[in-house]
């Protein structure tokens, strides 16, 4: 499983940019992002390198900023891989909440947020070969 980065920004022109900007100014690589908006409020999903260490220091800047763990997958560039992973995770009774691409290098990866009790034994029994951070990122130690 991999770390997602998510933060909570004011539903405003520029409020993006200047946290991407910022990210980029600490040398952090973006691979992928997703944002959901509200009338008041988006909630910004990213896969970067150094996801933790981003949420403690984009929270020392008064934003909400918080990581979870989501299933990563690389998948093969054919017709029907994202079914056949899809199939896969319901087989074993895991529901997904959430679902978004990105590239890493020359891979193409689902991230996944996946739910369903107990999460780990029934991720082993998919059969799928979940990537880690390490596979994407640099793992944080904070």
């Amino acid at each position: 499983m991999i770390d997602q980065l998510s933060v909570c920004l004011p539903n405003r022109p520029g409020a993006l940019a200047e946290v991407c900007r910022w990210l980029g100014e600490q040398g952090v690589q973006i691979y992928a992002v997703t944002v959901a908006e509200s009338v008041d409020f988006s909630a910004v999903r990213l896969i970067c390198d150094r996801p933790r260490a981003c949420a403690a220091r984009l929270t020392e800047r008064g934003l909400l900023a918080v990581t979870s763990r989501l299933v990563a997958v690389e998948l093969e560039d054919v017709p029907g891989a994202l079914g056949g992973v899809l199939d896969r995770l319901a087989s074993c009774d895991l529901n997904v909440e959430y679902a978004y691409g990105c590239s890493v290098g020359d891979r193409a990866v689902d991230v996944i947020k996946v739910t369903g009790e107990p999460l780990e034994v029934k991720l082993a029994e998919t059969g799928l070969r979940l990537l880690s951070g390490a596979d994407l990122y640099v793992v944080d130690e904070d």
